[in-house]
């Protein structure tokens, strides 16, 4: 008797855990159902309520965290959308009210926007074992490591996306980016035309390709391809510095400084690399437009964001004796005529020379010179000199002595003055030693302008 009351208990508890588990099957969904339609309906505030209704009853329903992480995501709230996902998978239930595949997309996206790459990576990596024929899977995978540094992994990754899909235009940019860095020129250059061709609107492609024109002084492409880039909006301030660049490297300094103004202009974090560059790059055109009162503005600039950028600081200090000396501003920044006479007058009242000829020089001009008259030398040849004066920002190297001779050696002329508004390193000083040219440097030019200009 007693095993049959036993028994009948026993039915009876089977019967209702059964019960409860079809209800629970037929009861949540409808649930669930309802809650996704509050979202479409953007009723975020009743959806999360009816939700949370379920977790009070079942706090370990994964259908239900999974939803309210839905509804924190659609209703803009990230932090809390990830918290709910990762209840899930610790959880660790999926099925149909919980697709795995939609699951991990969701939040390897909401990983890698609060910066856990390599959380988002193992989603990624799970979903490429899950689908392997599924090319997109693998084209984040090699996105990833690529920005974690690991550009072997992240070739294999891209080279199986485009072998699974050879049309995904993105894997095949992805591919480019990382042949790019690790300088394989040509290989980068068809796989990014190869991403344009299967995805024309991927603006990112042009930078690259616009760079690879670039370094091969393919100007003109480069200025069309980094022109295309600027429609990319990750992209614009950069593509605006390195048209800037392409300028300047055809020394259109005018073209280049109206470039990469807009670049600055268009930065809002005035510490960030894009505007630093821009800024110092517009310093540079500034310069040799001899405008170097906006030149100096602009190292100032970077110089206070980042004083060991680049040379900034040594370009203030070579320029410091600008701001408190007028002679040597109008030495840099006066026009060519001006500059001529100024040099003139340096040259007679300075060096005591009197001007022959006059020749036109890149950055400078050079004389023809010869010796004023004195008693002491009356009656005695006067040997010509070859003068140069040079206003140039860069310390000049032994190429610019040996220049000088060459052209002494042209007109028959064997004494040479090189003044320059900058300095000279060592090897063009040991090159002019034992010869017949004489060096002045900045500070020695400076003494010659007060000479010049107070006699």
């Amino acid at each position: 008797m007693s095993f049959v009351i036993i028994l009948i208990v026993f039915f009876g508890i089977a019967v209702g855990v059964l019960s409860f588990f079809l209800i629970r099957m037929i009861v949540t969904p409808k649930r669930l159902s309802a809650v996704a339609d509050l979202i479409k309906q953007g009723r975020y505030q009743a959806a999360t309520k009816a939700v949370k209704a379920m977790l009070a009853k079942e706090p370990r329903n994964a259908a239900a965290h999974y939803y309210l992480g839905k509804i924190y995501q659609a209703d803009g709230k990230p932090e809390l959308a990830l918290m709910e996902f990762k209840t899930v998978g610790d959880i660790g239930q999926f099925g149909h009210e919980i697709p795995e595949a939609e699951f991990r997309r969701l939040i390897a996206d909401l990983y890698e926007r609060f910066g856990q790459l390599e959380e988002a990576l193992k989603e990624y990596i799970l979903l490429a074992k899950g689908d392997p024929r599924n090319a997109e899977y693998f084209y984040q995978c090699a996105r990833i490591f690529d920005e974690r540094g690991k550009a072997d992994v992240a070739t294999k990754y891209a080279r199986k996306a485009v072998e699974l899909d050879p049309r995904h235009g993105k894997a095949h940019y992805m591919l480019g980016v990382i042949l790019y860095k690790t300088k394989h020129p040509l290989e980068a250059k068809a796989e990014f035309e190869l991403g344009l061709k299967f995805d024309p609107s991927n603006y990112d492609s042009y930078y690259y390709l616009g760079k690879l024109m670039k370094e091969s002084n393919d100007y003109t492409g480069a200025l069309l391809a980094f022109e295309r880039a600027q429609k990319s909006p990750a992209l614009k301030i950069k593509a605006l510095v390195e048209r800037g660049g392409t300028y300047m490297s055809q020394g259109s300094y005018d073209n280049a400084a109206i470039e990469l103004e807009r670049a600055v202009k268009l930065a809002k974090d005035d510490g960030s690399s894009e505007a630093l560059y821009g800024r110092y790059f517009l310093s540079l055109c500034y310069e040799k437009m001899k405008n170097i009162d906006k030149a100096i503005e602009q190292w100032e600039k970077v110089y206070a964001k980042k004083p060991q950028f680049r040379d900034v600081a040594e370009k203030l200090t070579q320029y410091q004796e600008y701001r408190t000396d007028d002679r040597i501003k109008d030495y840099l920044t006066c026009g060519q005529e001006e500059f001529i006479e100024l040099c003139k007058l340096t040259a007679m009242n300075g060096l005591n020379l009197a001007v022959r000829d006059v020749i036109p020089t890149p950055n400078g001009v050079d004389f023809i010179t010869v010796e004023n008259e004195s008693d002491k030398w009356l009656g005695t040849k006067k040997m010509p000199r070859l003068l140069r004066f040079l206003r140039v920002s860069e310390q000049l190297d032994d190429s610019s002595v040996r220049s000088l001779i060459d052209n002494m050696k042209k007109l028959g002329i064997i004494r040479g003055v090189i003044v320059t508004s900058s300095g000279f390193n060592r090897s063009a000083m040991e090159f002019a030693e034992n010869r017949s040219v004489e060096l002045y440097h900045k500070e020695q030019l400076q003494e010659l302008l007060k000479k010049a200009v107070s006699s």
